[in-house]
């Protein structure tokens, strides 16, 4: 688990982010450890050790000053706090949909190789329930889209775990169950895949499925796409273990 995850999953650290944004954060604001420890009924010293979680796991800049310090939520911030909201939402707000909207654009082939492999294969086949094209759909979101990205952490995921060969250890990842809708038609068996670890900007998006995606709608590069993700969150998932891929 990366540092910033720690600290999204941390409910100290995520209350004094909440705070920070509250008084204006994500654009820039003045605070002092005092007047956070009062909001957090936390001492001084306390409110600055969870000032420095954030910053050192990326969610929160800081500039200290004589008087104080000038903080704000960066774009890691930001998502996990949108994380939380969809969360809230989910347990007071029926029918509520993430749709994330961008375009189709060219990739580089990777996907095309990671997703025969065989440690990741037998995976999706199980807990899935079919074998992937061996190829992605890569999406690039736009600017809305990427900023509401971080509420996804909110819905409840297929893992896919991490595994290795003889050469090397690959990583895990994360599947969620997605509609997509391009031109008035619709593929309801297809799941965003998000990396543990990738290269990719919070801009791009790939998208696995049973069947050749651009062959199924019709799709070509640039060519306006939404993802529908799917409502339903981890609280209400099935408490099943999942079947062990052998």
């Amino acid at each position: 688990m990366s540092e910033a995850t720690t600290a999204a999953a941390d409910p100290a650290a995520m209350a004094a982010l909440k705070h920070v944004a509250l008084a204006g954060g994500l654009t820039e604001t003045k605070v002092s450890c005092a007047t956070l420890g009062d909001r957090l009924d936390a001492s001084t010293q306390t409110a600055s050790r969870r000032l420095q979680t954030l910053e050192a796991a990326g969610l929160l800049e800081r500039d200290v000053v004589g008087d104080g310090q000038w903080v704000r939520v960066t774009d890691a911030g930001e998502a996990a706090l949108r994380g939380e909201y969809a969360d809230y939402r989910r347990l007071f707000e029926s029918d509520v949909e993430l749709v994330l909207r961008g375009e189709v654009t060219g990739g580089m082939g990777e996907g095309r190789h990671y997703i025969t492999l065989p440690g990741y294969a037998e995976q999706f086949a199980v807990r899935l329930g079919y074998e992937p094209f061996p190829g992605t759909l890569n999406l690039e979101l736009d600017g809305e889209s990427v900023r509401r990205r971080g509420e996804i952490a909110g819905v409840d995921a297929v893992p896919i775990d991490a595994w290795e060969d003889d050469d090397r250890t690959y990583g895990a990842a994360a599947c969620y169950a997605v509609t997509l809708v391009a031109d008035g038609e619709r593929y309801e068996d297809a799941h965003a895949i998000v990396p543990d670890r990738t290269h990719h900007d919070d801009d791009k998006l790939e998208v696995i499925a049973p069947d050749e995606l651009r062959e199924a709608l019709d799709l070509v590069d640039g060519e306006a796409i939404e993802v529908r993700v799917e409502a339903a969150s981890r609280a209400d998932a099935p408490d099943q273990p999942l079947e062990e891929v052998a």
